[in-house]
């Protein structure tokens, strides 16, 4: 299950009859408040990654039901739980499933249309949060200038499709969820970056930059991320060559 949630994402970008007709509005995952916290301390073999987790760092809004079961300081330890594993997503607290249809439905989360919502959701934090497992974790960084579509697409395919990014212990990175504006050369709106797994797509929003303002702004969700390594390769591949020109 949780890995087609990433499949099914990634099938609107490689299939173009079915995103004709259909459109991705958002990932949507539920938190059983009773039990989630049991189910994200699972301890799973070496190399493997929580489900439970793992079906939280793709959402896009994540639900918490059956909160009238839980006191409210184990509310606040799981909510504390599921944002350490994805920073960006919005959350609803919900009693016997029932949500407001206006909150669940036409998020447009992977649309261009989300480009002024996501640059608010994308707050840097000073430190990514580590996940229960200290593996998994939402790192987050940003770097002033513009880039081209070029060296973005070298920087991307390193992480999603090469993996040859590793951490300081050597450990390979794996991105679950990838999460951004960039600023593209030549290109006077903010371009959306999102990814699911090894597939990821660009595209440009309504929302026009300001010269003196343009920025690259990335979110990142998965295992053994290094935000000072994941830094510095963007500055090395997107924004060495513009310096070297």
């Amino acid at each position: 299950m949780f890995y087609l949630l990433g499949s099914v994402a990634s099938m609107f970008w490689v299939d173009a009859e079915l995103g004709s007709d259909i459109y991705l509005d958002g990932i949507i995952s539920v938190v059983d408040a009773k039990h989630g916290l049991q189910h994200l301390k699972e301890e799973k073999p070496t190399g493997l990654i929580n489900e439970a987790a793992r079906q939280v760092a793709l959402a896009d809004l994540i639900i918490i039901n059956k909160v009238d079961l839980i006191s409210e300081a184990e509310l606040m330890k799981l909510r504390t739980a599921v944002c350490a594993i994805n920073g960006v997503a919005n959350i609803l607290e919900t009693q016997r499933s029932r949500v407001d249809l206006s909150n669940v439905l036409d998020l447009h989360a992977f649309e261009g249309v989300s480009g002024k919502s996501l640059q608010q959701k994308l707050q840097l934090e000073k430190e990514p949060h580590p996940h229960l497992d200290k593996s998994i974790v939402t790192s987050t960084f940003e770097v002033l200038g513009s880039a081209t579509e070029e060296d973005l697409n070298v920087f991307i395919q390193n992480l999603l499709w090469e993996k040859n990014v590793k951490d300081k212990k050597g450990n390979p990175m794996e991105v679950i969820r990838l999460k951004g504006l960039v600023s593209i050369k030549d290109k006077s709106h903010q371009v959306i970056v999102q990814g699911v797994y090894e597939l990821y797509d660009l595209e440009e929003t309504t929302v026009k930059w300001k010269e003196d303002e343009r920025i690259n702004r990335l979110v990142l969700i998965g295992r053994n991320l290094d935000n000072d390594i994941l830094k510095d390769l963007f500055i090395a591949t997107v924004t060495k060559r513009e310096e070297n020109s």
